[in-house]
């Protein structure tokens, strides 16, 4: 798992290779990854506005996604609080990485800032034997 903390929010990552939705004979690697969005405030809720992620196949290839929310929602953590989610990433190769950030929105305050989220590897398991 990986773990940051920005600004009093913390970003954990858990990663899923998705064998029986890959095809290595159509160049196919699934991964899923969990994300835990975690609101280490005392006093301020904040809403996820954005997403931005940067993904990284060992071919070289880069992929740049941008878009309002997470799978649709823009979910209010409160104090205390934590969003969790589950999506997914198609690399070409076996092995990738991704990273990114998160736009949120202090509802006390009506500023926005970023939320960094760490960079974590996807490789299939089986190059690890």
């Amino acid at each position: 798992m990986e773990t940051l903390i920005t600004k009093g929010i913390k970003v954990s990552v858990e990663t899923f290779f998705q064998g029986g939705h890959s095809n290595q004979n159509e160049n196919k690697f699934i991964h899923a990854y969990r994300i835990t969005i975690e609101n280490l405030g005392t006093e301020e809720s904040v809403q996820l506005l954005r997403r931005h992620w940067m993904i990284f196949d060992s071919n070289s290839e880069v992929k740049e996604v941008e878009g309002e929310g997470v799978i649709g929602q823009q979910p209010i953590i409160e104090p205390g609080g934590q969003h969790q989610y589950v999506s997914l990433c198609n690399l070409q190769t076996t092995i990738g990485k991704m990273y990114g950030s998160y736009e949120m929105l202090n509802l006390s305050t009506g500023k926005t800032f970023h939320v960094d989220i760490p960079k974590f590897d996807l490789i299939a398991p089986f190059l690890l034997n």
